[in-house]
């Protein structure tokens, strides 16, 4: 963590009067809205008043637990309200992502608003055009980078409630730990965390157990009948259609962690999951080993991410997605090279 950096917005902090903007990405995850709320309730605790939380769109139910959710504006529900938020700040902290175009319809007024922009993040390649930026790409999360950033700031007024948010952000984009976290200083965060007075079970129960009947029941269908492996490129996908989406009744979040299923197939090493969308395709792509699917997915999906997680779209119908995808993995087998030298950037 850059200190002189830190101790140029704390300066910029010094007016508790001002507002404040806590804004994340398009379809925002576990990791997004448990940074955000960590961040607005250390900002709440220490007297900014004046702080909003705004996600472009809706997000999963069982991100919903999260001390300060209820004050969270949902632009996609709540536009004008969002936008009077945006341009009226003073500050805006832009938490999980590295692009204005990740925030969807927010990103017009990240632009127009006059505020001063801080970008915490851990995505690689952040576009310029932040007045402060926090880029740290071995960090676990943005949750991880938050935690150091409110210590380095007062590490005295991180309690219970800012630290259930933090921990739920480090675990749902580690996957409980098992995605690559190989740097102690996550573990030892997430220990500090655990100090704060949390129950790590109970935060793993309300993140990973407490599913609907029909999502479980859409699981299921993924596995039954929409799972594909590629054994010849060690590749398992599952696709679904809208008609899918909606025979099970499909909610914001019912898809989150299908991917993996295909990932803990023995032998894959790459696998991805295609969800139909009106007018494009949404893909998930998970990988082992030395596999970069951000690398994969910014040069082949219009998309990117993390070097073993990552997504992208592509503008065709679902079919016609697949089959692109399949030649993408046949042009890796030429010339007896694996996907996973060729994927290397």
């Amino acid at each position: 963590m850059d200190i002189n950096k830190v101790n140029k917005v704390a300066n910029i902090l010094s007016d508790k009067s001002q507002k404040i903007a806590i804004i994340t990405h398009v379809n925002p995850d576990g990791d997004a809205i448990g940074s955000s709320l960590g961040l607005f309730n250390f900002l709440l605790q220490s007297g900014y008043l004046n702080t909003s939380v705004i996600t472009p769109n809706d997000y999963a139910s069982f991100l919903k637990w999260m001390p300060g959710n209820d004050h969270i504006i949902i632009a996609s529900k709540n536009y004008e309200i969002a936008s009077k938020n945006i341009i009226e700040a003073d500050i805006i902290f832009c938490l999980d992502f590295n692009d204005p175009q990740r925030t969807d319809i927010l990103e017009k007024l990240l632009k127009k608003s006059k505020g001063k922009t801080i970008l915490i993040d851990h995505h690689p390649q952040p576009v310029d055009g932040f007045n402060y930026t926090f880029s740290y790409v071995d960090a676990s999360s943005t949750a991880e980078i938050i935690f150091k950033f409110l210590q380095s700031i007062d590490k005295n007024n991180i309690n219970k409630n800012i630290a259930a948010c933090l921990y739920a952000g480090i675990i749902t984009d580690t996957g409980s730990f098992s995605y690559g976290c190989n740097n102690p200083e996550t573990f030892m965060i997430s220990a500090e965390l655990v100090k704060k007075g949390i129950n790590p079970e109970n935060v793993n129960r309300l993140v990973y157990n407490t599913y609907s009947v029909n999502r479980i029941k859409l699981l299921g269908y993924c596995l039954s009948e929409r799972l594909t492996v590629i054994n010849e490129y060690n590749t398992a996908y599952i696709c679904l259609t809208e008609k899918d989406l909606e025979r099970f009744n499909h909610q914001e979040g019912d898809t989150e962690g299908i991917v993996n299923y295909a990932l803990s197939i023995r032998n894959i090493d790459l696998a991805a999951l295609f969800i139909e969308k009106k007018d494009s395709v949404k893909i998930s792509f998970r990988s082992l080993g030395n596999i970069d699917v951000n690398y994969f997915a910014r040069k082949y999906f219009n998309g990117g991410g993390h070097v073993k997680a990552a997504g992208g779209n592509y503008y065709d119908t679902i079919s016609k997605t697949i089959e692109y995808f399949k030649s993408v993995l046949a042009e890796f087998s030429k010339n007896n090279l694996t996907i996973t030298e060729k994927l290397k950037p």
